[in-house]
């Protein structure tokens, strides 16, 4: 099971919202067809599922054989919001131009009604 880290990295890099992490990444994962896959079929998966693990655990296979690679991952992740919550709490942040309402939850039990 790869550490928490890799599993949080893997989200981001699924909901494609860290650029400079998921272009990283993909730059990685180009001579490893296998491995682009795997960022491929994360990409809008939620957290926590099948395919963000998968992804997970190519970034724990990929960060053992290259020390470059897992300095240069863990240098993006720290500059990501995401990065400094701690397991458990919640970091909620919207970017761009948001044109609707934005509702930003954990933990509801029960009905929302709006």
């Amino acid at each position: 099971m790869p550490e928490p880290i890799l599993i949080s990295i893997a989200a981001a890099l699924a909901a494609k919202g860290a650029t400079g992490l998921y272009d990283l990444v993909k730059r990685k994962f180009a001579k490893d067809p296998a491995a682009t896959l795997a960022l491929e079929a994360a990409s809008g998966a939620p957290s926590g599922t099948e395919p963000v693990k998968a992804l997970a655990e190519r970034l724990e296979t990929a960060q053992a054989a290259d020390e470059e690679f897992a300095e240069a991952l863990r240098a993006e992740w720290e500059k990501l919001p995401e990065s400094r919550v701690s397991y458990g709490e919640v970091h909620n942040s919207v970017t761009g131009t948001v044109t609707g309402k934005v509702v930003q939850l954990r933990d509801v039990h029960g009905n929302i009604n709006l």
